[in-house]
């Protein structure tokens, strides 16, 4: 193992991820300080891990479960048994690990004391498969340079992890940027690298998958509100306003005043049109063809109304302090 590699621990997370996990762990086959954290997969996915000689952290599933959780019980089996570790390389289960990308990340880190995340550039492996790991591979092409948050995949420091807490268990969805929330108050910084890091495979090919994604991020959205949403974060403030005024206040309103107006408050559904065009201009401004930006941009506003939904299901959670259940996509059904 070369230097920068014996200076990264990995956790993996994954459930029931069959050949994409053995694919991830295959492309981290160099690094021997690696943990994978399964959540009550019903396929082979454990003996895989196993096969490949690779640590298991099997998660009680009596417990709340999240991502989160998974990703601190999984550091925390690391720091167990390597405890000197500087660095944790977070990975998705459905993702492979571009060669290279362990060491220039490390390296990175090492270059500055005050940077705690580095992530690069994810990739989908099928993005012509259906339009909606197009979509994914759209959204995941985030600015180079300085960024306030990172997805699943990034590499992280650890005294800086641990000095905010880790990751927050009680976040169903988003919160790698809930995290990143807290490791910018701190003084730390996060920064996105020209480079290439993991292929993902989101295996999204039905619209109901989609739906449900959309819904998770809504839900999202409104959980972030209710942490970071005051100044001087606002953390998400603007997208939940949004999401409530093209998901729900425009389409109640015009439907609601169709009758006594004959209709005239119909068109305000043409707002919708104008948001398209207007988030379409964006991509553009942002170098995505012309292709992308239209896909993107439509199915942008559409989200609204998924997104609405799982935005209400969390507030409504919240006022009767119930637990939301875990929102998941890949298994979603027509």
């Amino acid at each position: 193992m070369n230097f920068a590699l014996s200076q990264v621990g990995v956790v993996v997370i994954g459930r029931n991820e069959g050949e994409r996990l053995h694919r991830c762990l295959h492309s981290l086959r160099n690094c021997q300080t690696t943990v994978y954290v399964d959540s009550d997969s019903t396929d082979n996915s454990v003996a895989i891990a196993q096969q490949l000689g690779v640590e298991v952290v099997q998660l009680d599933m009596t417990l709340p479960f999240s991502a989160a959780r998974a990703r601190n019980e999984g550091v925390s089996r690391l720091r167990q048994r390597f405890p000197d570790l500087p660095f944790i390389q977070f990975i998705d289960g459905d993702c492979e690990v571009a060669d290279g990308w362990l060491e220039q990340a490390a390296a990175k880190l090492q270059s500055n004391s005050r940077l705690a995340v580095v992530a690069g550039r994810r990739r989908e492996r099928h993005p012509d498969q259906s339009i909606y790991n197009r979509l994914c591979d759209i959204e995941w092409n985030t600015p180079i340079g300085n960024a306030k948050a990172c997805g699943g995949d990034a590499m992280m420091r650890a005294c800086a992890l641990d000095e905010v807490g880790g990751f927050n268990s009680s976040v169903i969805a988003g919160e790698e940027p809930e995290l990143c929330v807290r490791l910018r108050a701190a003084g730390w910084h996060i920064e996105r690298l020209d480079a290439e890091m993991t292929l993902h495979d989101a295996a999204m090919t039905r619209f109901q998958q989609w739906w449900r994604r959309m819904e998770r991020s809504g839900h999202a959205y409104a959980q972030g509100v209710s942490m970071h949403g005051a100044a001087p974060e606002h953390h998400w403030v603007r997208q939940q306003r949004s999401i409530f005024f093209w998901g729900a206040l425009i389409p109640l309103v015009a439907i609601f005043f169709a009758w006594p107006t004959h209709g005239a408050s119909l068109l305000l559904l043409a707002g919708h049109i104008a948001l398209v065009a207007k988030v379409n201009r964006y991509y553009r401004s942002r170098g995505f063809s012309s292709a992308d930006a239209r896909i993107a941009a439509v199915f942008d506003v559409l989200a609204k109304f998924p997104q609405v939904l799982g935005a209400i299901t969390f507030h409504l959670n919240r006022f009767f302090a119930k637990e939301t259940a875990l929102i998941e996509y890949k298994g979603a059904t027509t």
